[in-house]
C-alpha cells in the first residue's frame, strides 16, 4: 500500500509520497490497522486527517465496511472524494461486467477488433467494404452528404487507459458492422492458419447473434449517457459546479431509461437487426442460453431475461457505482467547495453556501467560530472584489497563494481555513499512480528479491528527488561518515 499526504504550506498544495506498507491481505480492516501503525511510527494522528481518496475498489469505498468508513467512523471530517484521475468510464465498464453476459461481450468485441484490424491490408479491406456501404447509402438517400460527413475511419480499440475508448469502439463497431462481417467472412475462407479461420468463425457466430446486439446497444447508450461526465471529471481545470451537475443528470437519465427506456431500445435492436439479417427471437418463448441446462433453475421468457436480467441489472450496477462516488453529503460538500473560486471575479460566491461547509468541520470551526466568519464572509467578498490584485485569478490553489502573498490570510484567518480545507481535498490526484510506475523502474528483474525497508528507501529518494537534489554532497557524507566509525575518510 503506498501512502501520500497532501497538505498545504503558505498556500501551495502539497503532495508528498511517504513510504509503502506491507500488507498481509487487502481487507479493510487490514488495510486500516496498516494505516494506523503508519501514523503511529511518524506522530501523526487520524483525527488531523481531512480528506481522503483511493481508486474505486469496494475494501476502499464500501458503504460500511470499507477503509474509507473505517477512517470516517474515527473522523467524521476526514470525508472521501473519490479519486477524478481514475478514469469513470472504465469504472462503469468494470461494473457492467459483473454481468457475464456483458463480460462476454467485450471480450468479444476486443477479439473483433484485433482480428479485423490487425494487418494493413485487412484495414484497407474494411475502408474499402464500409466505403461501398456509404456510397449506397447515400445513393437511397439513407445518410446526408456535405463536408466533414461520412469521412474514412477505422474500428477504434478499447484501451484501459484512454478516455472514452470504450465508448467509442462500440459506437465504431456498430456504424461499421455489415462491412466487420465481409471482413471476418474473409479471414474464416482466407486465414492464415486453421487456428485463426476457426476464431473468425466463432466470432460470426457470436455477433450475429441478438444476445450480442443487444449488448451492443445497451453498452453504446449507457456509456453515452455517462461519457459527457467522463470527460468532465479528466480535465485539469476541474469545474466542480458542472461536473456535479452533470452527475444529477447522469442519475436522472439512467433512473428514466430504466423505468420508461425499455421499448425504445427494443426497437432500435429490432431495426438494427432486421437491416442486418439477424433473427429476433420471440419475447413470449423460454430464454435459452446455448449452455448446459441447470435443472433446478426455473425457466424464464426471452423478455424477462432481456429486460431484467440484463437491461435493468447493468442500469442498476451503473446507479449504484455513481451513487457510491457522488454521494449527497458529497456532492454538497464538493457544491460549496466551488463558491470558493475567484474566477469571473468571485461570481460563485454564496455565503450561505460557504457557512454550510464550515459546517462540515466541526473540529475545526467552534460556534463562536461561525458567528465570526458570517461577518468576515462579508469583509472577505468587499475586499476581494474591490482589490486589482485578486482581479485575474484561476482558481482556488492561485487565491490561496495570493492571500498569503498579501498578508490577507491573516486579515481574514477563518476564510483561509476554509480554503486550506477545500485545498487538502484530494479532488483530482494521480501520485498514488506513479508511485506504483516507479516500482517498475526499482524494483525491477535485477533487483527483484529487494525487501521492503530498503524498496521503501529507494522509491522515497527516486520519487521525491526534487528535494534529495537540494541536499548539498557534503552533507550525505558527513552523515555517513557519523553514523559508526570507519577505517577511510570520506571527502
Amino acid at each position: 500500500m503506498a501512502i501520500v499526504l497532501r497538505f498545504v504550506d503558505k498556500g501551495h498544495v502539497i503532495e508528498r509520497f511517504v513510504g509503502i506498507e506491507h500488507v498481509a491481505d487487502t481487507k479493510a480492516s487490514s488495510l486500516k490497522l496498516a494505516i494506523d501503525d503508519f501514523f503511529s511510527r511518524h506522530g501523526l494522528s487520524i483525527s488531523k486527517l481531512r480528506g481522503q481518496g483511493y481508486d474505486g475498489a469496494s475494501n476502499m469505498q464500501g458503504e460500511f465496511n470499507g477503509l474509507k468508513a473505517l477512517i470516517l467512523n474515527e473522523n467524521e471530517s476526514a470525508f472521501y472524494v473519490h479519486c477524478f484521475a481514475h478514469q469513470l468510464q472504465l469504472a462503469l465498464v468494470a461494473v457492467a461486467k459483473k454481468n457475464s453476459e456483458i463480460g462476454d461481450l467485450f471480450t468479444m468485441v476486443s477479439s473483433v477488433v484485433n482480428i479485423v484490424v490487425a494487418s494493413s491490408k485487412r484495414r484497407d479491406i474494411l475502408r474499402e467494404k464500409h466505403a461501398h456501404v456509404v456510397l449506397e447509402a447515400l445513393e437511397n438517400n439513407e445518410l446526408s452528404s456535405g463536408q466533414g460527413l461520412n469521412q474514412e475511419t477505422t474500428l477504434k480499440r478499447a484501451s484501459d487507459t484512454r478516455w472514452s475508448s470504450h465508448y467509442n469502439c462500440l459506437i465504431s463497431l456498430a456504424h461499421m458492422f455489415s462491412s466487420t462481417i465481409e471482413v471476418l467472412e474473409i479471414v474464416r475462407k482466407d486465414g492464415t492458419s486453421s487456428e485463426q479461420k476457426f476464431e473468425a468463425k466463432v466470432l460470426l457466430t457470436f455477433i450475429q447473434s441478438f444476445n450480442f446486439i443487444f449488448g451492443l446497444h445497451l453498452m453504446k447508450k449507457v456509456l453515452g449517457i455517462t461519457n459527457d461526465l467522463s470527460q468532465a471529471l479528466q480535465k485539469k481545470d476541474q469545474d466542480i459546479v458542472n461536473a456535479m451537475n452533470l452527475v444529477n443528470i447522469c442519475k436522472g437519465r439512467l433512473q428514466r431509461m430504466r423505468e420508461s427506456g425499455w421499448e425504445s431500445l427494443f426497437d432500435e435492436v429490432s431495426s438494427f437487426c432486421d437491416k442486418n439479417c439477424i433473427k429476433i427471437p420471440s419475447m413470449d418463448d423460454i430464454f435459452t442460453s446455448g449452455e448446459r441446462p441447470n435443472r433446478k433453475a426455473h425457466p424464464i421468457t426471452n423478455v424477462h431475461h432481456y429486460r431484467v436480467d440484463l437491461f435493468t441489472d447493468v442500469i442498476d450496477k451503473q446507479l449504484t457505482e455513481l451513487n457510491d462516488r457522488f454521494t449527497e453529503k458529497n456532492t454538497e460538500l464538493l457544491l460549496c467547495v466551488a463558491c470558493l473560486s475567484p474566477s469571473n471575479s468571485f461570481s460563485a460566491f454564496d455565503k450561505e453556501k460557504l457557512m454550510r461547509l464550515a459546517q462540515f468541520y466541526p473540529s475545526d470551526f467552534s460556534e463562536h467560530d461561525l458567528e465570526l466568519l458570517k461577518e468576515q464572509l462579508e469583509n472577505y467578498i468587499w475586499d476581494m472584489t474591490s482589490n486589482s490584485e485578486f482581479a485575474d485569478l484561476k482558481g482556488i490553489s492561485d487565491l490561496a497563494q495570493k492571500m498569503v502573498g498579501t498578508k490577507k490570510d491573516h486579515t481574514y484567518p477563518l476564510v483561509y481555513l476554509l480554503l486550506t480545507l477545500a485545498l487538502i481535498l484530494p479532488v483530482a490526484t494521480a501520485s498514488v499512480e506513479r508511485v506504483f510506475s516507479a516500482m517498475n523502474i526499482v524494483k525491477n528483474t535485477l533487483r527483484n528479491r529487494m525487501g521492503d525497508l530498503w524498496m521503501n528507501d529507494c522509491l522515497v529518494a527516486y520519487i521525491e528527488k526534487d528535494i534529495f537534489n537540494s541536499i548539498e554532497d557534503e552533507a550525505i557524507m558527513q552523515r555517513f561518515q557519523n553514523m559508526k566509525t570507519r577505517r577511510g575518510q570520506l571527502f
